[in-house]
């Protein structure tokens, strides 16, 4: 069975951020991810992970002003020195945790942009030589165009193409189950076809982005499938609860 890690920014919101370790650990997982950590001081968020004996699944690297709409800068020419100076925001908060996965979030930009598509290879490229002396992988994520209108990665398959094309031994895919039913369909064919480049997954239902006991994906194969394929990594619960996080906890505590 995968290893299931609670993602804290959207599990667990009736606690203040830093006391969701706490309920995420008391609530049966061992591992927790979240978006972004750089609302607090690295060694807090690294005394909660040991407080509790987590492990820390992933982040995001910083995205640029998140709340003015900003969804990340990689593809963003116009403001690549904003992006190499959130690799060193980043880095604080690696060495703090133990952080080995990390994700770069592209940004709003037009994927049949010539200077978009150059600045975005050329920024994972970067990221990934900047993180590989510290040990750390970089993932990047298709998101789906209805929940991120003009979200610059926006296909699975056109990411999996960049991994194979740049060929960097750090640089892995994100393989959100949710995205990839949105966007494409055919979840488990590609699972299968893609778990070679797979370094992180996440899971939520459809279309609802719930807990993944309902709707149109049917989890448990999938779960069984990650086991067939000889998945080994986390499996990140980036689901919105229903209601109560831990009234929704059921498909969870039966494993």
């Amino acid at each position: 069975m995968p290893r299931f890690a609670a993602n804290l920014t959207m599990m667990f919101n009736e606690w203040a951020f830093l006391d969701r370790f706490d309920a995420a650990a008391e609530a049966g997982f061992t591992a927790v991810e979240f978006l972004f950590p750089y609302d607090h001081e690295p060694e807090a968020v690294a005394e909660r992970l040991r407080r509790n004996l987590l492990d820390l699944a992933l982040f995001n690297l910083p995205p640029g002003d998140w709340t003015a709409g900003d969804r990340g800068l990689a593809a963003l020419p116009e403001r690549r020195r904003e992006f190499e100076a959130s690799l060193d925001k980043a880095l604080p908060y690696i060495q703090a945790t133990g952080l080995r996965r990390v994700h770069l979030m592209a940004g709003l930009a037009d994927p049949a942009a010539a200077a978009s598509a150059e600045a975005y290879r050329s920024a994972v490229r970067q990221a990934a030589a900047f993180l590989a002396p510290h040990g750390v992988e970089l993932v990047i994520e298709p998101i789906n165009g209805r929940d991120m209108p003009g979200y610059f990665l926006n296909d699975v398959d056109a990411a999996a193409r960049l991994i194979r094309d740049l060929a960097l031994p750090n640089l892995r895919l994100q393989f959100d189950m949710y995205h990839c039913q949105i966007i494409h369909g055919d979840v488990t064919t590609r699972l299968r076809a893609l778990m070679p480049l797979i370094g992180h997954v996440q899971v939520a239902s459809v279309p609802s982005r719930h807990e993944p006991d309902r709707e149109e994906l049917n989890y448990p194969f999938l779960f069984a499938e990650l086991d067939r394929q000889g998945y080994g990594g986390f499996v990140g619960c980036e689901y919105r609860p229903a209601g109560k996080t831990l009234d929704g906890l059921g498909w969870f505590r039966g494993r």
